[in-house]
């Protein structure tokens, strides 16, 4: 799906709010990009000449249209869109003092600075507050802004190690393992989004911003769900179970004739149906199996009988057998197979934008559908700096001498 005029004249669930980006890598810059989906005009704030890490955290890197790489990282791109490029020095109190005029104007900003970093730039939310009471800022470190922790710089890989997602993650004699996506990242971006958008709700009625505190560590501890009241119930650690479930049974991957096929049965009438197409009907009334509670407690017996079925007929079949009588399965996808999938097709998961480099570059669709405000693709991942004189004459009435001069002062 192309996305350059289908959300042109739509409304916008954030039209009017401004956003300072001031974050780098992934789960900030998440925050930003939702935001930004969501209508809002989001100003991402970055050094000069380096700008965010994940500028150059490639290959690979976005092709242009004759197959050459770009300078522009495909890491960058997935967290990036629908902002605008400000570069300022920091450092430098003529950069501190166009961030707090820039703070003046917004009604939001995203940080993942260290606890205190921002505060010996005059950056920090007390002094922010001090010319914008109305600023809704947003804190995003690895460990939270108090604690024994707090000064500790936090990192995903880290975070899912130290928040206990590892250890239910791999197979159960294997090695401990993170997942394949930087998913502490992701949970925290999103949880931080919700945050923003309860911080906005609540100044409708106070008139008044306020200072979110979002850690890693308590985002990931909190996204284990299930598995960490499995262990607040019990008092026993979950354990490593591969692709197992600890609380349903059958629900895994099963072996094929020809790989392997994903089986998530949810309840009791769908593990008859499952039997029943697997030519063992006994099963679903053996005591030891009729409910979910005994397929957990005895999946030692049950897993490998099924694994012994299904190994009878080629994935695709099973598929067919398994949807004709509603039980829930499917295949093992490779993420090129996923982009090729009719139905992730259907849905325009896929989106591009023109770019100045390569043409078009290809996009993830935000998967928020709103039907009166529906998300907005306006602008690809922009290039560092490219809208610095824009943003600074819109926001701040800046004439062209004022940034020329600021250009050749080494602040922008």
């Amino acid at each position: 799906m192309t996305a350059d005029k289908r959300t042109e004249s739509a409304p916008r669930s954030l039209e009017g709010i401004r956003v300072l980006d001031m974050s780098r890598i992934l789960a900030g810059p998440w925050v930003g990009q939702t935001l930004g989906d969501l209508g809002a005009e989001v100003v991402k704030i970055e050094r000069p000449q380096a700008g965010d890490d994940t500028r150059g955290w490639g290959p690979p890197f976005l092709q242009d249209e004759q197959g050459q790489d770009t300078d522009v990282a495909s890491y960058f791109l997935c967290a990036n869109r629908n902002k605008k490029s400000v570069t300022i020095d920091i450092a430098k109190p003529r950069g501190q003092a166009l961030v707090r005029a820039l703070a003046e104007h917004a009604d939001v900003l995203i940080e993942n600075f260290k606890v205190g970093g921002l505060a010996q730039y005059g950056l920090d939310y007390a002094s922010l507050r001090a010319v914008n009471s109305r600023l809704i800022y947003c804190s995003i470190t690895g460990f939270g802004q108090t604690g024994p922790y707090a000064d500790r710089a936090g990192y995903d890989f880290l975070i899912q190690a130290m928040g206990g997602l590892m250890s239910i993650t791999g197979e159960p004699n294997g090695e401990p393992q993170k997942t394949g996506v930087a998913i502490t990242d992701i949970v925290t971006g999103l949880y931080a989004t919700v945050g923003v958008l309860a911080a906005l709700t609540a100044r409708t009625r106070t008139g008044e911003g306020q200072h979110l505190d979002i850690a890693l560590l308590d985002a990931q501890v909190a996204s284990l769900a299930n598995q960490s009241m499995n262990f607040l119930t019990t008092g026993k650690p979950p354990i490593r179970l591969g692709n197992s479930h600890p609380n349903i049974v059958p629900y895994q991957d099963f072996p094929t004739s020809d790989g392997a096929v994903i089986v998530a049965v949810g309840n009791d009438a769908q593990f008859s149906r499952l039997c029943e197409i697997m030519g063992s009907p006994e099963w679903a009334t053996d005591p030891l199996y009729s409910t979910n509670r005994g397929r957990v407690e005895n999946r030692a017996r049950l897993v490998p009988m099924l694994a012994q079925a299904t190994r009878a007929r080629a994935t695709a079949d099973w598929i067919v057998a398994l949807e004709a009588v509603d039980v829930p399965c499917g295949p093992v996808n490779t993420i090129a197979e996923v982009f090729a999938d009719p139905h992730v097709q259907a849905r325009g998961i896929k989106v591009e934008l023109p770019h100045p480099k390569a043409g078009r570059v290809p996009l993830v669709a935000s998967p928020v559908r709103l039907s009166q405000t529906p998300v907005v693709y306006d602008t690809p991942p922009p290039a560092l700096g490219e809208h610095t004189a824009e943003v600074l004459a819109g926001w701040l009435s800046l004439g062209p001498v004022d940034i020329e001069t600021l250009q050749t002062e080494r602040i922008i």
